[in-house]
């Protein structure tokens, strides 16, 4: 990474999301920039596009990843929760020793691959209590928190609003809503879910609306940041527009692409 800059010098952040077991690519998406800042989901539970990879496929094997996808992707939520649970019954009373297992493999190289700052904040389908093991010096988790870079504030709320999917750090409406007031008037305002905004909640691919943020939204409108920036939607209608003041960006979704998101100024 570049040295930090000071006087007038610019500063430059790279901004990824959604790494989803992108270890490879993470490795690399600090290059040339001051900072990187990750959204949140590092882990791979299932890849949606390539049903073989992931914690799901791993334990119950591709043909029940692909009825699983099947399911929810036509939201038959109930049938495929109880799909899930006939699975995971097989596993009995070994089921959270499993996940976590998997999920510490995967935190250990993901966390391993941050390069030197990286400022993080959870994303929906992350464990949090395991982030602070994991976490390198060079590594600030951060939610409901606030941090200077380059003379500008940034703002870090993690973590998804309760859905039928269930996902591991998912909370109430109003926890979150806590946390964003928590995090007050900022430059830069980081989530892994974006505003609730149609555009920017729709996932094309999925065709189904995820859960987006009210309060997120009235905040952006009260506080007027230059930037919002979240991911979680992977392919979204609208990448990109502005409410009021501020640019509000989903920063892609780096399992796929590989590339971050970049912001100078």
């Amino acid at each position: 990474m570049a040295p930090t800059r000071s006087g007038n010098r610019r500063t430059r952040v790279h901004v990824v999301s959604d790494v989803h077991g992108n270890a490879r690519d993470l490795a690399r998406a600090g290059d040339g920039a001051d900072a990187l800042i990750c959204l949140g989901d590092l882990v791979l539970f299932l890849d949606y596009a390539d049903h073989s990879r992931g914690i799901f496929p791993d334990l119950f094997g591709k043909e029940n990843a692909d009825r699983i996808v099947e399911l929810r992707t036509a939201r038959r939520f109930e049938e495929a929760r109880a799909f899930g649970a006939r699975l995971w019954a097989g596993i009995g009373s070994d089921r959270a020793t499993a996940i976590e297992k998997a999920v510490r493999k995967q935190y250990a190289e993901m966390f391993a691959a941050f390069p030197t700052p990286t400022y993080a904040t959870y994303g929906n389908v992350d464990m949090p209590p395991l982030w602070r093991e994991y976490a390198e010096p060079g590594t600030t988790v951060l939610d409901g928190e606030r941090v200077e870079i380059g003379g500008w504030t940034f703002g870090f709320v993690g973590g998804g609003l309760r859905t039928p999917m269930r996902t591991p750090y998912e909370i109430d409406d109003e926890e979150y809503a806590a946390k964003i007031e928590a995090v007050g008037e900022v430059d830069v305002l980081c989530t892994h879910i974006p505003p609730e905004v149609p555009e920017l909640v729709y996932d094309t691919v999925a065709r189904r609306f995820e859960r987006g943020s009210r309060a997120l939204l009235d905040s952006i409108r009260r506080t007027r940041p230059r930037y919002s920036l979240f991911g979680h939607v992977h392919q979204p209608l609208v990448r990109r527009m502005r409410i009021g003041a501020t640019e509000c960006v989903n920063v892609g979704h780096f399992a796929g692409t590989g590339r971050p998101w970049a912001l100078e100024w």
